[in-house]
């Protein structure tokens, strides 16, 4: 069978990365997009992946690279979108442009994944259709405080993914999402930044430490994967250190 081929939007940062780096390895094409060139380059170098500077926020250039990929390589099997941000501050306290920026990155850039994918997932030989991942938050799921930008974007997320879900079946696409609680990547540097930031958090995972990379790689690539999740559509796994759903004890 055909290596599967996985668009990652965003592939160049924490999450990315590793998820780049274990597709690379189970022998799937690489597609990368992100918008810090060096970055990128680097990563596509060590994996042998393809890599292409992109605003995700600019739906013509994300058409553009998930369209190149399928004139390059015949099929596009997979669409993860891994751009975000995290902005905390209180609603009274936030510029309503970066309101609209949260969203902007956020979900924005997930409606232009699904769109995008749709576009070109309907047109694969057999097998037909493909998985669409985006990135919710534990945000979308718990009330935290100062999060209100953030968790109205991933809140978005989720339901996209519902709505979404039910409208490509019928032509065998798949769209799923992943809710993180706080993960050690470039993106919370601000809230990893001290022992005693990293620890005041990982009191409040019921698993007692807050997420690493690689922590996402297992519900990424499982939902992308169309033998082992094939029955598996209109979801969001939380993978949060038991954040969402239990408590510390």
């Amino acid at each position: 069978m055909t290596a599967p081929v996985h668009v990652l939007l965003g592939g160049s940062g924490g999450i990315g990365s590793a998820l780049a780096r274990a597709l690379a390895a189970s022998g799937a094409t690489v597609v990368l997009g992100a918008r810090t060139p060096e970055k990128l380059s680097a990563l596509a170098g060590e994996i042998g992946a393809e890599a292409f500077t992109l605003d995700a926020t600019d739906y013509g250039q994300v058409e553009g690279l998930v369209k190149g990929a399928m004139e390059r390589h015949g099929r596009v099997d997979g669409v993860v979108n891994l751009v975000g941000s995290i902005d905390l501050k209180p609603a009274h306290a936030m510029k309503v442009e970066a309101f609209e920026e949260t969203m902007r990155l956020n979900l924005f850039t997930a409606f232009y994944a699904v769109k995008a994918a749709a576009s070109v997932m309907t047109k694969n030989d057999e097998p037909k259709g493909g998985s669409v991942v985006l990135m919710s938050s534990v945000a979308a799921q718990y009330g935290l405080a100062n999060h209100e930008a953030v968790a109205a974007a991933k809140a978005g997320i989720e339901g996209m993914v519902r709505a979404a879900a039910s409208t490509y079946a019928p032509r065998g696409i798949r769209v799923n999402a992943v809710a993180p609680g706080l993960v050690r990547t470039p993106l919370a540097g601000r809230l990893v930044a001290s022992d005693a930031a990293v620890e005041a958090s990982a009191a409040m995972h019921p698993l007692g430490r807050i997420g690493e990379p690689d922590d996402l790689v297992g519900a990424l690539t499982l939902l992308l994967d169309r033998e082992r999740a094939g029955w598996i559509t209109g979801e969001t796994i939380s993978v949060d250190g038991g954040f969402a759903h239990a408590r510390p004890r």
